[in-house]
């Protein structure tokens, strides 16, 4: 039986001409910063987004709590929705690795306002901690890949500015947003004082996120890599495939959000499904009616080979990558028709 796996964009492999691009890697030791193709990719990425500096790092959990520990000291908060990655799916770290407190926020879709960021900021009190950081996620993951455009940061950005706080990115699928806005990412790293991109899902790198921003952020990022111990030797294999992926798979990914787009208006129609999150880039989020649960929907949907992931008790989410071709959704859809 033919397996078709939406369980996430992290499942991709490197392409042939991926591996022969990571064989060919000039190689050192980058805890000495002396990794050629290391140094070009975070060359690279840094001058991609107009910013200083950049990091590498072997996961985007990595660089976001990198970047929290670097914009904040304890006793500080963060101010994010309550969908964020850095709040749902990082174990914690904003606590146990900076001793800052999270102050949620609840948005649309993972998305929030400037009103409500300028609402969320605490008043200086002995008894409260410090507001000082707001992080966003773009896409957001657990809004079904919604996002921020430019025209929304840039109040956010101001009500940051005004207040103190420090903005952060989260990017983890920026450039599935970027297909769809065409924004500049020169003009979104504008916008925020630290940016954490990854590479390892839609674009295909085994491994891989950078921390991007201004030198003596990414100076003193470093030392926190290496205290996480995410101080790697010669990783220009794994950096080479990023760079490769950087240089060859980012428009590609339109194909990968189009798909979801068909995916997601085909399973609105059956009616077994309740709703369907709105779907904007490679992700497809739908509540189940009928009294399903997600567990036994995946469960079915696995056994005719269909590989997704429960999303809460009556929630699914398939997740489209390179991997997925039209032949694949046209699969995916024939089986949901005729799934109950």
């Amino acid at each position: 039986m033919h397996t078709i796996n939406l369980i996430s964009d992290t499942i991709t492999k490197p392409t042939k001409a991926m591996l022969d691009y990571m064989y060919s890697a000039e190689v050192g030791d980058d805890v000495f910063g002396e990794d050629p193709t290391i140094n070009r990719l975070q060359e690279k990425a840094a001058s991609m987004f107009g910013k200083e500096a950049a990091l590498y790092c072997p996961s985007g959990t990595m660089t976001n709590q990198i970047a929290i520990k670097v914009n904040t000291k304890p006793l500080d908060e963060m101010i994010c929705d309550h969908y964020s990655h850095v709040y749902q799916y990082e174990t914690g770290g904003y606590a146990f690795n900076s001793g800052v407190a999270v102050n949620l926020i609840q948005g649309q879709y993972g998305k929030v306002t400037a009103e409500q960021v300028k609402a969320a900021i605490k008043p200086v009190y002995d008894w409260l901690p410090i507001s000082k950081l707001v992080v966003l996620e773009n896409s957001c993951n657990k809004g079904g890949g919604s996002y921020y455009t430019l025209d929304e940061i840039r109040p956010i950005k101001k009500v940051c500015d005004d207040n103190g706080l420090i903005l952060h990115l989260d990017g983890a699928r920026l450039f599935n947003v970027m297909v769809e806005t065409k924004e500049d990412p020169k003009d979104i790293g504008a916008e925020f004082d630290t940016i954490s991109i990854c590479i390892s899902k839609g674009l295909g790198a085994p491994v891989g996120s950078l921390l991007i921003g201004p030198k003596d952020k990414i100076r003193e990022a470093r030392r926190f890599r290496k205290v996480m111990g995410g101080g790697m030797r010669q990783a220009g294999y794994l950096a080479a495939a990023c760079e490769y992926a950087l240089d060859h798979n980012v428009i590609r990914l339109k194909d990968d959000n189009d798909r979801a787009k068909i995916l997601g208006a085909e399973v609105e129609k059956l009616s077994y499904i309740a709703s369907v999150y709105p779907v904007h880039t490679n992700i497809v989020i739908f509540e189940l009616g009928n009294g399903l649960q997600s567990d036994e929907v995946v469960e079915k949907l696995k056994s005719k080979g269909v590989i997704c992931a429960a999303f809460g008790a009556t929630m699914v989410r398939f997740v489209t990558h390179m991997h997925i071709g039209d032949d694949e959704v046209n699969d995916v859809i024939s089986i949901m028709k005729n799934l109950y």
